[in-house]
This record gives structure tokens, C-alpha cells and sequence, in this order.
């Protein structure tokens, strides 16, 4: 019984190393990857556009809140606290 287990092993395995892989070819790939191309170069913007943006960039004046702009009066500056006043429902004696 074991006789013929090992026949059809050693015909597996002499099939195995007597088989060769067909060659490859360099138009194998062909229709299975597509063909590379580079992508379009970004356009670059315009730099004198640039430089005038830059220098109006530099040349505004910042806003400060509280600051007055110039010539103009500078608003009243409200007072967004409350001061706590008592309370005159409770009546005198009363605990909270």
C-alpha cells in the first residue's frame, strides 16, 4: 500500500521540477497597466500681481479694537459689567 503513495509523489514531484515557466516578454504588461504620462505643469501666477498685492498688503494700517481711527472721535467705551445691586425684595432678616 505504501507502494503506490510514493509513486504518485515521485511523479508529482518530477512533473514539478521538469516544468519551465514560459518566458516573459516586455509586451505582457500590454493592456493590463496603463501607459504613464506626466501630469500638465501648474500654472504659476502672475508675479507682478504679486508685488502690488504685497505692497498694499504692507502698506494698510491695522485696526485695533479700542484704538480711534484717524479722524474720527473715539466712541464711548461701554461698560459691559454689571454692578451687583441688593436686593430690596428680601425682607430684613431672611437667609438664603
Amino acid at each position: 500500500m505504501l507502494a503506490q503513495p510514493l509513486r504518485a509523489s515521485d511523479m508529482y514531484l518530477k512533473e514539478l521540477k521538469a516544468y519551465k515557466a514560459p518566458p516573459v516578454k516586455p509586451t505582457d504588461a500590454e493592456g493590463q497597466v496603463q501607459k504613464f504620462s506626466m501630469p500638465k505643469a501648474p500654472a504659476s501666477p502672475e508675479e507682478a500681481d504679486i508685488a502690488n498685492d504685497l505692497k498694499a498688503y504692507e502698506d494698510q494700517v491695522p485696526e485695533v479694537e479700542g484704538q480711534a481711527v484717524a479722524g474720527s472721535a473715539a466712541p464711548p467705551e461701554q461698560d459691559w459689567f454689571e454692578d451687583p445691586e441688593e436686593e430690596t425684595d428680601v425682607p430684613p432678616g431672611a437667609t438664603h
